[in-house]
């Protein structure tokens, strides 16, 4: 099967109508947050598009970024992204901020009629994502959440094989065991940088005074993420999570029930479906990059599925699989396609805010878990705990003045 192919399938769901692009009509594009992830994706200057804005409350940050390309004298760069959103002339943004920024600034994008890319994790809180998802289906907007496994050919035909029952019903799925965010201590502040608006980077969180590990080591610290470090638990569990929740057809659902398999911060966790399957966060902490994916168990063999590649005890039933996907070029190439493919067509893309919410909440469960270190019972259609008032204080919280969601019209 090759790309076209799978392009195509994936952009088979079509979204209500909202707005029509000719085929040769350019989509402008915007940046919001232009720290390391956003430089890698500018660099794949996608046919059909033009970047004409950026923006990051640290402003340096732009001039840094245009490095990466050749065309960038031309874009107009924006300390506050509010200014961008209200005077350019957008159809899409990339919202490669903070997490803690993530959710308000893409809301901010849909209230002005724009379609979004959204980096993972999608929220802070589940509550936060809950509102997300609602916004995107009320605006009838596109929204690509970055899980870009969800777009890989061979990762989207391994997750198939599974949701079709190739290796049967499955009954344990397992993961690595992600770490945990940390609690900030504080430090003697230091000296905001010159160029930086620390108020709006605090956004809706306690404006504390700067610190550089604030700003630069943001992902490891409870108030900004819930352990995105590189194998936190929202950081690189994400797309391990995600790819969880691809395979098993639980896009509009997660797992029932959960509890920590011994005391600790970073404590084992199992989590169960209502299909009885088990996922159990239970595997290395650190294993290779290649493996952000998960091993599934099935009554008739196993699958694991990893980043753009697998390994199976039934290597028959992958004789038709595409070509492994390329770590580098490969893996976002894909997922950019099926976005912009979409804008277009304004057909569902592969990882819709549902989709990105339903995963993220299965990495906020996985925390709340630790904290509470009992088990819990989850629904996931009411997206609350069962009778645990202190488990559900966990699921939002407080934003500081000026930095409130919006509430949004259909």
């Amino acid at each position: 099967m090759n790309r076209r192919t799978f392009l195509q399938a994936a952009s088979a769901v079509a979204l209500p109508f909202s707005r029509a692009m000719g085929a040769n009509d350019r989509i402008r594009v915007g940046f919001i947050g232009m720290g390391g992830r956003a430089k890698w994706l500018i660099g794949y200057n996608m046919p059909g598009t033009e970047i004409v804005a950026v923006a990051d409350c640290h402003f340096p940050r732009c001039f840094e970024a245009a490095k990466v390309r050749p065309d960038a004298e031309k874009w107009t760069k924006y300390q506050d992204y509010r200014k961008m959103l209200d005077r350019e002339k957008l159809d899409v943004v990339f919202v490669e901020t903070t997490t803690h920024a993530r959710v308000l600034i893409a809301m901010t994008a849909l209230e002005r009629g724009l379609d979004v890319y959204a980096e993972k994790p999608v929220s802070l809180t589940i509550a936060e994502g809950r509102t997300l998802a609602n916004a995107v289906k009320k605006t009838n907007r596109v929204l690509q959440v970055g899980t870009q496994q969800r777009s890989m050919p061979y990762n989207m035909f391994a997750s198939k094989l599974v949701r079709d029952g190739a290796i049967g019903k499955i009954h344990t799925v397992l993961a690595c065991n992600f770490e945990p965010g940390k609690a900030w201590v504080p430090q003697e502040a230091q000296p905001v940088p010159e160029g930086l608006d620390w108020d709006l980077w605090c956004n809706q969180t306690e404006l504390r005074p700067y610190h550089h590990d604030l700003q630069y080591k943001w992902s490891s610290w409870w108030d900004y993420d819930g352990g995105g470090q590189s194998w936190g638990v929202s950081g690189w569990g994400t797309h391990a999570l995600d790819q969880v929740q691809a395979a098993l057809g639980t896009d509009n659902t997660g797992p029932v029930e959960m509890w920590p398999e011994e005391p600790g911060e970073q404590a084992r966790v199992t989590m169960r479906y209502a299909s009885g399957t088990l996922l159990k966060i239970a595997g290395v902490a650190r294993p290779d990059h290649s493996d952000l994916g998960a091993i599934f168990q099935g009554e008739n063999g196993q699958i694991e599925i990893k980043r753009g590649i697998s390994e199976t005890n039934r290597p028959e039933l992958f004789k038709d699989a595409p070509d492994p996907t390329v770590e580098g070029f490969g893996e976002d190439f894909y997922h950019l396609n099926n976005f912009f493919a979409c804008v277009r067509s304004r057909k569902a893309p592969n990882a819709t805010a549902e989709t990105g919410h339903r995963a993220t909440t299965v990495c906020h469960l996985v925390n709340i878990t630790r904290q509470v270190g009992r088990k819990l019972k989850w629904d996931p259609v009411a997206e609350q705990f069962a009778d645990d008032p202190q488990a559900n204080k966990l699921l939002w919280r407080p934003r500081r003045k000026g930095y409130e969601l919006p509430v949004l019209k259909a």
